[in-house]
C-alpha cells in the first residue's frame, strides 16, 4: 500500500466500473482555505456540512475541522503531523499522524484520541467512518498493503483476490466500503458490497492511480481518475453513471468524500499550483440522467493521490 493522503501519502484512486459517462457542467464550486494557510486540503463531509480536511502552516501538516465556515485546528498531540480524513454525523473523526516511529491512523472521539494500527503495519491510514463508528482504512506490512475494517478496535484485513495492494477508504451506514486496489493492469476502483467485490473502472480512464474515496447512504460514489493524457480528474458515480468533477480553472482536481445531500469535497491545484479545498453540489439525479444521454462518446473524449491523497 501506498500512504494517501495530502501530507505524509501518495494515494490511489478509486475507479467506478462499466457506467455511462456524463459531462458534468452542472456542479456548482465553493473554494475552502484555511486562514492563514499556504495550502488546504477538504477530504471528508458529514450529513450536518462539517467538513474536515489539513492544511499546512508554518511548515507544518496540521488538520482542520470546517463548521459553517468556522474552523478549528485538530492535532494529534505530539504529532509530527496531522490530517483529518472523514467525519461522521455523531462529530468522531478519523485521520492518520505522523511520529518518529512513523505512520498511524487515529480516532478522534470528542477530544479523545486512540491511535489505530494494522497487525503488523509499518504504515497505517484511518481513511473513512460511518454513523455506527466502523472505520475503513490501510495498512503496509511485510507482506505488502492491505485494506482494513476496525468495529470497535478489532480489526479484519480486506484484500481482494489476486491484488497487489489494497486500500479501502469510504464506508456508509450500510457498511458498503469502497477503495482501490492495483493488478497486472493497473490501479481500478472497488465497492465491497457484504464480501462481494465489483471493480469500479472510469470510462476512457488511463492506468495511472485512480480511487473512489467515498460512498454515500444512497450508494453514490465520488472519487479521483486520470485520464489517458494523465491529467487527474474527480468523478460522481450515480448508479452507474460517471460525471466528471472539474473545478473551473484547475490543473488537478481530486474528490474526496460525499454526504446524503450530494455535497462533495475534495482540493484542486490552481494554474500556479497553489493548492485549495473544494465543496461542491452533485446535479440532481434528473440532470444526470439527461446530460449521460447522446454524450457518452463526448464525455470519454474531454475527460478525468496525491491523498491518498488522495494526495500530497
Amino acid at each position: 500500500m501506498k500512504p494517501r493522503r495530502f501530507w505524509v501519502l501518495v494515494t490511489f484512486w478509486v475507479l467506478c466500473a462499466g457506467g455511462k459517462a456524463a459531462l458534468a457542467d452542472s456542479f456548482t464550486f465553493t473554494t475552502i482555505n484555511v486562514p492563514g494557510a499556504s495550502g488546504s486540503g477538504a477530504v471528508g463531509i458529514n450529513n450536518n456540512g462539517q467538513i474536515v480536511g489539513g492544511f499546512l502552516a508554518g511548515g507544518g501538516a496540521q488538520g482542520f475541522l470546517d463548521s459553517g465556515g468556522t474552523f478549528t485546528t485538530i492535532n494529534v498531540p505530539g504529532a509530527g503531523g496531522t490530517q483529518l480524513d472523514s467525519i461522521n454525523s455523531s462529530g468522531q473523526i478519523v485521520g492518520d499522524f505522523g511520529d518518529a516511529s512513523g505512520t498511524h491512523g487515529f480516532l478522534d472521539n470528542g477530544g479523545t484520541f486512540t491511535t489505530i494500527n494494522g497487525p503488523g503495519a509499518t504504515i497505517t491510514n484511518a481513511n473513512g467512518i460511518n454513523d455506527a463508528g466502523k472505520i475503513v482504512g490501510g495498512f503496509e506490512d511485510s507482506s505488502g498493503g492491505h485494506g482494513l475494517l476496525d468495529i470497535g478496535g478489532v480489526i479484519t484485513t480486506i484484500d481482494i483476490p489476486g491484488a497487489t495492494f489494497t486500500v479501502a477508504d469510504g464506508i456508509n451506514n450500510s457498511s458498503q466500503i469502497v477503495g482501490e486496489f492495483g493488478d497486472a493492469s493497473g490501479v481500478h476502483g472497488f465497492l465491497d458490497n457484504g464480501g462481494t467485490f465489483t471493480t469500479i473502472d472510469v470510462p476512457g480512464a488511463g492506468i495511472l492511480d485512480a480511487g473512489a474515496f467515498g460512498i454515500n447512504n444512497d450508494g453514490q460514489i465520488a472519487g479521483t481518475y486520470f485520464d489517458a493524457s494523465g491529467v487527474e480528474h474527480g468523478f460522481l458515480d450515480n448508479g452507474g453513471t460517471f460525471s466528471t468533477i472539474d473545478v473551473p480553472g484547475a490543473s488537478r482536481t481530486i474528490a474526496g468524500g460525499i454526504n446524503d445531500s450530494g455535497q462533495i469535497v475534495g482540493f484542486y491545484f490552481d494554474a500556479s499550483g497553489g493548492e485549495h479545498g473544494f465543496l461542491a453540489t452533485v446535479p440532481e439525479p434528473g440532470t444526470l440522467a439527461l446530460l449521460g444521454s447522446g454524450l457518452i462518446g463526448l464525455a470519454v473524449a474531454l475527460r478525468r493521490r496525491s491523498a491518498t491523497g488522495r494526495r500530497k
